[in-house]
């Protein structure tokens, strides 16, 4: 990997553009070198890891909102759309899918700097290969190329830039990612892909209003909002059209005006030429349906159920955690939405206060039930989850920073003390699943989960032929990249919502 310094330079300074940021990303996203396998494997895991929990999220509303928009856009050749047949317009199905996958924040996740969840690049690069690769012949190859490309970009921008310092929110960082994604799929040169990334860019900045306090379902467009900015940025800079530059260093530009100002200096380290891109590699994904900080958690509850006994006689919990985890997920956010029962989904599984109540209750976590307005409402759950709190300890947090993946860690150390004065003691540094926890995920916990979130809503036989595409993504023709997505019987879809009409 090269570091390359990013900082402000004002417009009278000679800058050239092969030095701007969105330049050295469009060269990595055109360098010719081979995707190494396992970054091509990951990269089928992880349509699976995103199929599994669209399935799953499709008749819920948000999703079905998003749906609701893309069907009044059919278009042949098109994108497909979770759930249904026929084909519409590339961007309108990103946006469905990518709400899908995101609805119930249970795929993949990065933490560095900043906060990611990469698979959200795979929805916008599946759509624009679905509608274009019979006319540019695109190949698998191609197809994996574009999503190794956008998860490597978007790890590298997470490693460098720390954006809810700030509290801008994470898409920003997946706007460009997905615009590299798409270029390197299409192997465009490097001037469009760099004008299409600061389209990107500039377009998908936002607040992490969307994040805090009483959460909306707005979490789950968010990123899907994105990777639709970015297909469009795409689109236009393949007709010639330009983007404010330099996008990240101008003294009217990102740093300067959303980030730290113009003495900022960030480090983002990017592949060499001729160097493969295994970013996805440092991408772990989700066994439980709750923001990844609360994965070690949830399973250092389970562990912690037996010793605890009668949960009655809880005084106290304590979770000992990073900065990222005590003010996102815990009590240094300071909202009071984290302790109420009629708060939102979305705002539930981003306390990791209630979290740790209902895994320490239940012993084990369930994507649907684990939330629903009964389960939160339970007496027993609202006493023990009043009497957990969060605190910063510099030592997690220097983990969590850390660069060496032995010592990086995004778990908690339990301080739970009974009535009776015992002390108990537990800690996790990572999830069960995380490539080093206790049974990290191969391609069989990935098909497991598919056929999990998948049943009793998808066909058993749309399963199987969805998971032997998935399986061979690397091999497909542009004509079989449909299959890359799943349809559910009409019977199961008519559950679904049923949205009324807006204005488009």
């Amino acid at each position: 990997m090269e570091n390359h310094i990013v900082r402000v330079h004002p417009s009278a300074e000679d800058f050239p553009k092969n030095e701007h940021l969105a330049w050295k990303i469009a060269e990595v996203a055109t360098d010719p070198v081979a995707v190494p396998d396992e970054s091509a494997d990951m990269a089928v895991n992880r349509i699976i890891d995103n199929a599994s929990v669209a399935v799953a999220s499709v008749l819920r509303r948000p999703p079905s909102t998003a749906r609701a928009q893309a069907l009044t856009r059919p278009v042949t050749p098109g994108s497909t759309v979770f759930g249904v047949p026929g084909t519409y317009a590339p961007e309108w199905a990103a946006l469905a899918n990518g709400t899908a996958v995101r609805e119930l924040d249970f795929h993949d996740t990065f933490l560095a700097a900043e906060y990611s969840h990469p698979g959200d690049n795979i929805p916008p690069i599946l759509a624009v290969a679905q509608h274009t690769g019979a006319a540019k012949n695109l190949t698998g190859e191609d197809l994996v190329r574009g999503i190794v490309t956008g998860y490597e970009i978007q790890v590298d921008l997470v490693k460098g830039i720390c954006l809810h310092e700030h509290k801008i929110d994470h898409v920003a960082h997946l706007g460009p990612s997905v615009a590299a994604g798409i270029g390197a799929m299409l192997n465009l040169d490097a001037e469009t892909i760099y004008q299409a990334i600061g389209q990107a860019l500039h377009t998908t900045t936002a607040t992490r209003q969307s994040r805090k306090g009483l959460i909306s379902s707005w979490k789950a467009f968010a990123p899907a909002f994105a990777g639709k900015m970015a297909i469009e940025s795409v689109d236009r800079a393949m007709r010639g059209e330009g983007a404010p530059a330099p996008i990240w260093e101008g003294e009217d530009g990102f740093i300067a005006w959303m980030l730290d100002g113009k003495d900022a200096e960030y480090t983002v380290p990017l592949p060499a030429k001729g160097e493969g891109k295994r970013g996805i590699l440092d991408t772990y994904t989700k066994e439980h349906s709750a923001e990844y900080q609360s994965q070690a958690p949830i399973d250092l509850a389970f562990r912690l159920r037996d010793r605890i006994g009668d949960l009655s006689q809880v005084e106290s919990i304590v979770l000992h955690t990073s900065h990222h985890t005590h003010y996102v997920i815990g009590n240094g956010a300071n909202d009071p939405q984290k302790f109420d029962p009629d708060a939102s989904r979305e705002t539930l599984d981003h306390s990791v206060m209630y979290i740790f109540a209902v895994a320490l209750e239940d012993g084990v976590w369930d994507y649907r039930d684990s939330y629903s307005p009964e389960r939160a409402h339970r007496p027993s759950t609202i006493e023990l989850w009043n009497k957990i709190t969060t605190v910063e300890d510099p030592e997690w947090t220097r983990r969590y920073h850390s660069n060496d993946p032995k010592e990086k860690a995004f778990g908690a150390r339990a301080v739970v003390t009974l009535k009776d004065g015992t002390v108990l003691e537990d800690e996790l540094a990572v999830a069960n699943a995380h490539p080093l926890g206790a049974h990290p995920f191969t391609r069989e916990q990935y098909e497991n989960k598919f056929r999990k979130l998948a049943d009793g809503l998808v066909a058993e036989k749309e399963q199987e032929r969805f998971l032997e595409a998935a399986r061979n993504a690397r091999s497909l023709s542009a004509a079989d990249f449909g299959q890359l997505t799943v349809t559910f019987d009409e019977d199961v879809l008519a559950k679904a919502p049923q949205i009324p009409g807006g204005v488009l």
